[in-house]
């Protein structure tokens, strides 16, 4: 197979058939979708080829034939019936000020006017909205397709963005509350031009619920979460080793795996992430491509606000329900780290006649760089913290035990007394827990937090260099001294951990509530 042109940032489907780039065939998907329903949201994390899924659809229902050649839907389409497409674009607009979204949305009205030859009949958003699509159907005697790109980017700019322009945040969700409402008003057309619709697809970052955003478009089919469509964006395992064949010499497959694989909506396979992989080949480097396509900064400043102990973003349990509690008033916490692709459906579980989802980080990149972000707020001394991200490396990579409890020793006492009384976690445990996770997941180890064995879960594991460290974390006041080791001893965590004999360390860690520093530190090789 011949190597082709990377289609990075390529959003335009048209492009990426005439330019001889890859593409990974999403029209089955596609083609169920306009068989089998009318009107469908998706929603996606940034960067998962949703626009380029929505310009597909574009160019299938206008009768764009050549560009469908030697793909699954070319033989299964009506070639001669073409449609006419409205397309609302939000992507590319700021949305901060107050009327700028009446603004943007009435100049992209009137472009679709000036390119059918209509003159606007009214003055209200929504009028002119519904006599585009009457007065189109009306014209070609046939139904017209809508397709709204980043549906929700007026609302998440008011959110996020408005505070970094000075606005407090009571005035940014004002802001977003008059966006949302705006909003709705438009998407109500849509379903009382039902008669003027062949097909209809709403797709964008965050999943605002029904009754917020879509109360008046009850017809709409969503299906973020429907298994058959789990894979409509993204790219498959197979996807890498078809499509991608060329690219992979010289890389590492199970890294690539590692590194950018293990999205799931609820599919029977995970997905890569589309941006991430492509930017890998092109640089043949292992970054966090896409985590820097874009500032986590809210985020990181949302997850300290709620005091939130890091480790267990690793494992943490949600209903489908409260992943869909995405609004203006309330965002959930695992709803926001869901819906932006920080954390992902790892498994379901049953719980009674309900099934939950247990979530977690999609895979190294995303652990690595977010952790790395979240320290910056966790110890905010940029010298100390980067000192100490890199001695820790050196400590790993050397074994040295010695100076790794001179390491822990030394985070503790590092912390200034005054960080105890303003930090924002839930209490200085949960803080210290925070610290330690972040350093190790943020240099990239594998790390797992609160594993379970047969006979309990281990607080934290890291495999590094070849070598595996079983942490027991204890404060000393409340368990008394000794345990942390003797615990990790008796209930046998390193059996788990011994695989192809690779060495095994226990460490247990105690200290003080009352001194706030390290009290005990104890090391020992797994026996057996």
């Amino acid at each position: 197979m011949r190597r082709r042109r990377l289609p990075i940032g390529v959003q335009t489907f048209r492009e990426i058939r005439t330019a001889d780039a890859y593409y990974v065939d999403k029209t089955p998907w596609i083609e169920r979708l306009t068989r089998e329903g009318k009107h469908y949201f998706l929603s996606r994390p940034r960067r998962f080829g949703k626009s380029l899924l929505v310009d597909t659809i574009k160019e299938l229902f206008e009768g764009n034939e050549p560009l469908f050649r030697s793909l699954a839907i070319h033989d299964r389409w009506d070639w001669s019936a073409r449609n006419p497409v409205v397309r609302l674009d939000f992507s590319s607009g700021h949305y901060t000020e107050a009327g700028a979204l009446r603004a943007e949305t009435l100049d992209r009205i009137a472009e679709i006017e000036r390119a059918a030859g209509m003159s606007p009949q009214f003055e209200t958003v929504a009028g002119r909205f519904r006599a585009v699509l009457r007065e189109l159907h009306e014209r070609t005697g046939r139904r017209v397709v809508v397709l709204v790109d980043e549906y929700d980017k007026p609302i998440l700019d008011a959110l996020f963005s408005g505070r970094c322009v000075g606005d407090t945040e009571e005035r940014a969700r004002d802001l977003a509350r008059a966006n949302r409402d705006f909003l709705r008003g438009l998407y109500g057309v849509l379903k009382h031009s039902d008669a003027h619709i062949r097909f209809s697809f709403l797709t964008g970052v965050s999943k605002f619920s029904k009754v917020s955003l879509f109360s008046e478009l009850n017809n709409l089919k969503d299906i973020t979460l429907d298994r058959r469509y789990a894979a409509i964006c993204g790219y498959r395992e197979s996807d890498l080793d078809e499509v991608f064949a060329p690219e992979l010499p010289g890389l590492d497959r199970d890294r690539i795996r590692e590194w950018y694989d293990g999205y799931n909506w609820r599919g029977e396979e995970r997905v890569y992430n589309p941006f991430g992989v492509l930017l890998l080949f092109d640089s043949r480097e292992f970054l966090p491509h896409w985590f820097d396509s874009a500032s986590p900064g809210f985020l990181v400043e949302s997850l300290i606000r709620r005091k939130t102990i890091t480790p267990r973003l690793d494992d943490l349990v949600s209903s489908s329900d409260l992943l869909s509690a995405f609004d203006v008033e309330h965002i959930a916490t695992e709803a926001l780290l869901f819906q932006t692709g920080y954390l992902t459906i790892r498994e379901e579980v049953a719980f009674g006649a309900e099934v939950r989802f247990r979530l977690g980080y999609p895979n190294r990149e995303v652990q690595k760089a977010l952790n790395q972000h979240l320290l910056t707020r966790l110890d905010p001394d940029q010298g100390r913290r980067e000192g100490n991200r890199t001695r820790l490396f050196r400590l790993l990579e050397e074994q040295d035990i010695a100076g790794l409890e001179g390491w822990f020793r030394g985070l503790f006492a590092g912390i200034p007394h005054q960080w105890f009384t303003r930090n924002e976690i839930a209490n200085y445990e949960g803080y210290y827990a925070s610290v330690f996770y972040s350093y190790f997941a943020g240099l990239g180890f594998d790390v797992t937090v609160e594993d379970s064995t047969n006979l309990g879960r281990l607080d934290m594991a890291v495999r590094a260099f070849g070598q595996a460290w079983l942490f027991e974390f204890k404060v000393i006041e409340q368990s008394g001294s000794g345990t942390a080791l003797a615990q990790l001893r008796e209930r046998g965590y390193a059996e788990k951990y011994r695989v192809g004999g690779a060495p095994v360390r226990l460490v247990g860690v105690e200290f003080s509530s009352r001194t706030r520093n390290v009290e005990r530190f104890e090391v020992a090789e797994a026996s057996g």
